[in-house]
């Protein structure tokens, strides 16, 4: 096996993590975290904000996946993998605010 095919897998491994997280996002109880050591708002709808979150990991995995593809194409083009990628965080950050912003209890 080439070593694209095998950075590959792990970069497709990494994309299956963020389905994961979006997958259990859905069936979450409690309100699900975004951003890393810090504590999720007051949420009004914890069962549609869930779904919307859950929904937006697994766009953004579909969309990792997606941009992993060049390496197996030419182990090259990762630069195009790696600007993709950091469009695409940028853009869920953007969501998830947008999320947040829609769901979270008015005071």
């Amino acid at each position: 096996m080439t070593e694209s095919k095998i950075g590959f897998i792990i970069w497709a491994a990494v994309g299956v993590l963020f389905f994961a997280i979006g997958i259990h996002a859905f069936f979450a109880g409690k309100p699900v975290g975004f951003w890393a050591n810090a504590k999720t708002p007051e949420i009004e709808d914890v069962k549609a904000y869930n779904r919307a979150v859950g929904t937006a990991f697994l766009a953004y995995g579909g969309v990792f996946i997606f941009l992993g593809l060049p390496l197996l194409v030419e182990p090259d083009l990762m630069i195009f993998s790696t600007i993709g990628v950091m469009f695409a965080t940028i853009f869920l950050m953007a969501v998830y605010m947008k999320v947040e912003q829609k769901y979270r209890k008015k005071q």
